[in-house]
């Protein structure tokens, strides 16, 4: 079975004031001193009040979905003994004035001095999907693929309204945060493996980015693994959101690369109609209409039933099926991330979508 595995990032956020907090550190050397997480598992992030978490190669729903969880217990038990919380939204609903100090890390240090606003304002929390492929040629002919579902995938996780106590109007703020370094975005069509790499390494040769990891496209092929990664997600409230998108983008995957073996071409998207169906998708979520795969604007819930049936054949193939589609029903029901914030900000005001976003971080 194709594999799998997610990376996370959370913030570390005060439980009476609810900003963020630099324990980055302290939480890290704690996960992994108690046996709970390994060294390996739980990284820096650029700021100091970031925690990112990578679970191990994964087979299943089931597997994926026991090391997350595992992974925000641990972590979220660490950031207990330090007097802070793990927050599981992308943006954190309240900042504090002064700047939050940045991880003392070479690469860290160069953006920083390459653009000290947008790191200063880079308190944003992905996920990060990675499946399987066997060569970086099948590689490219999946992200050919799969740049028309990267807006829909986006809807989907939207779970950053809230900046500065305020409602931004975005149902994933963190994505138009995100869009502001200069390569970020949806990724171009590639003829191949060849011409992904040069158009990569000219990126690097010109000094316009200090590295490969600058490239923040909302999918790539990961340097470090054999792997598509899918970057566009925010990170998800609950564990099993997060499990939902590891089985929908590993279908995706697997039906990309068969259409690619049965010779069907790419979709033809422009590139312009892409950016601005994900502009779309992170201003409304799934509470408007989407931008299809073919380029015309939908109910979002009848793009959601495309996906579906997009991605059946490989969702059957996995034994995914039943969990998956479950779960998009209950988005579909409960809202997004978002949706909920949204909720809680106009009952209680931030103070309540910050309980919402520390309480839900290490539900099932």
């Amino acid at each position: 079975m194709t594999t799998i595995g997610l990376e996370e990032e959370y913030m570390l956020v005060d439980p009476v004031t609810g900003l963020p907090v630099p324990y980055a550190e302290k939480v890290r050397l704690s996960a992994c001193l108690a046996h709970l997480a390994e060294e390996h598992e739980v990284h820096y992030e650029l700021l100091q009040s970031q925690v990112e978490v990578t679970t191990p190669v994964c087979h299943t729903l089931d597997e994926i979905g026991g090391h997350l969880l595992r992974l925000r217990h641990a972590v979220g038990a660490a950031a207990e003994e330090h007097g802070c919380r793990i927050a599981a939204a992308a943006t954190p609903p309240l900042r504090d004035a002064r700047s939050m100090a940045v991880t003392d890390q070479t690469r860290y240090r160069a953006m920083l001095a390459q653009a000290p606003q947008l790191v200063e304002e880079q308190l944003v929390n992905g996920m990060h999907v990675h499946v399987g492929v066997p060569g970086r040629e099948v590689g490219v002919e999946v992200l050919n693929r799969l740049r028309v579902w990267l807006p829909t995938l986006t809807a989907m996780s939207a779970n950053s309204p809230l900046w500065d106590g305020h409602d931004t109007g975005f149902a994933s703020w963190r994505t138009v945060v995100f869009s502001r370094w200069p390569v970020s975005g949806m990724p171009p069509a590639f003829q191949d493996a060849a011409d992904y790499d040069r158009r990569l390494y000219q990126l690097v040769d010109s000094g316009l980015i200090c590295d490969t990891g600058q490239v923040y496209w909302q999918a790539r092929l990961s340097e470090r693994y054999p792997t598509v990664e899918v970057r566009c997600p925010d990170v998800q409230l609950r564990a099993d959101d997060a499990v939902m998108f590891a089985g929908i983008v590993r279908a995706l995957v697997e039906t990309a690369r068969a259409e690619a073996a049965a010779g069907t071409p790419p979709p033809d998207c422009p590139p312009e109609l892409l950016e601005a169906a994900m502009w779309h998708a992170a201003r409304h979520g799934l509470s408007d209409t989407l931008i299809g795969p073919d380029g015309r604007r939908h109910r979002a819930g009848d793009v959601l039933c495309r996906l579906l049936r997009h991605v059946g054949p490989a969702l059957d193939a996995s034994g995914d099926t039943r969990e998956v589609t479950s779960l998009v029903h209950r988005l579909l029901q409960g809202g997004t991330g978002a949706d909920r914030q949204r909720a809680a900000l106009a009952t209680g005001g931030p103070r309540a979508a910050i309980e919402l976003i520390t309480t839900e971080s290490t539900l099932p």
